[in-house]
């Protein structure tokens, strides 16, 4: 970005700062354009939002409001559109849609949201206080009845990687259409050895939290000895492979026999699942590492201050550090 003073190109800064959001403070790595003759700063509408978002997401974080993934999820189990359920409720005809599309409810409106995640609750909620007529009423609830007695509805191999958002999964809500169709385009794009495809989820989505303050996946990443990983990867894989969206192939290395991960062909990749900038990151980080080895890579992911600093405990690695990415 160029100076509005002089109009000479401005150097990047980032540093730690407060920023305020709905009365409340929360520390947020800043980010701005630095003019070097004047010492004036400068953000540009990207780094407003991803500074904004930071905060935002903290707020959500602090009091329990669900994200915008989370609200839609809900809404879709319920086979409910987003103004038919915003009635129900008693918001606004637009709340919902609202909500979905990234504002933050109130306290008292995420409660209720949470409270209605769960269908014996919503269903109580029916019951009591909605003012649907009853041909209506009938019809909602013969839909949650059905998600009552559904248990292959919540109790899934990828049940595991479902947990509140916070720094640690990006502030993301797992997603698990996007983590499969992740790993399927990785799978597709260069067949890696599994050690190699921990490393290309990790930095995937630690660039994209970089550039958005939110992650892609809402996977969480562990520090081992050979690098970075998602956390339980051993139960994301073995699931995969089960909905035959990838399979494994066995090849003998100088390192001993060695997982390759395949796509299984059933199943191809749906760009439409993501968004531009999820897109960018996830092709961008598959070509720089196209041709690198999973030995080479696992090197290059120990020169991270994500993995130095938490490899000692071998901790979850907390998104912050993608602020700090070295190597990519």
């Amino acid at each position: 970005m160029k100076s509005p003073i002089t109009g000479k190109e401005m150097n990047v800064g980032k540093e730690m700062r407060n920023m305020t959001y709905r009365k409340e403070s929360f520390p947020v790595v800043f980010h701005y354009y630095h003019c070097e003759d004047t010492g004036e700063q400068f953000e540009d509408e990207h780094f407003s939002e991803l500074n904004y978002n930071q905060a935002v997401s903290q707020y959500r974080v602090r009091h329990h409001i669900p994200f915008p993934e989370q609200i839609l999820e809900i809404r879709q189990k319920y086979n409910l559109s987003a103004a038919r359920i915003s009635e129900i409720l008693g918001m606004g005809a637009n709340s919902w849609r609202n909500y979905e599309a990234g504002e933050v409810p109130s306290k008292t409106n995420a409660n209720l949201i949470q409270m209605i995640s769960k269908p014996e609750a919503f269903e109580e909620y029916i019951q009591k206080y909605s003012e649907l007529d009853e041909m209506e009423r009938i019809k909602v609830l013969k839909h949650v009845q059905v998600l009552k007695t559904d248990t292959c509805y919540c109790l899934d191999q990828l049940s595991r990687f479902q947990c509140q958002p916070d720094i640690e999964t990006g502030f993301k809500a797992f997603d698990r259409e996007k983590t499969k169709h992740v790993i399927l385009y990785l799978a597709e794009y260069s067949q890696p050895y599994k050690t190699k495809l921990n490393k290309l989820l990790f930095y995937t989505d630690f660039d994209h939290f970089r550039g958005f303050a939110q992650s892609i996946t809402g996977l969480k990443y562990v520090a081992i000895p050979h690098g970075p990983v998602p956390n339980h990867y051993e139960y994301l894989f073995e699931a995969l492979v089960e909905e035959e969206i990838i399979c494994k192939d066995y090849a003998l290395t100088s390192y001993g026999e060695v997982e390759r991960i395949l796509p299984s062909g059933k199943l191809k990749f749906d760009e439409s699942l993501f968004s531009a900038s999820e897109l960018i990151s996830l092709r961008y980080i598959a070509e720089k590492f196209k041709e690198t080895s999973a030995g080479d890579i696992a090197e290059i992911s120990h020169k991270e201050p994500a993995w130095i600093e938490n490899i000692d405990g071998k901790r979850i690695i907390p998104f912050h550090y993608a602020f700090g990415l070295v190597t990519v």
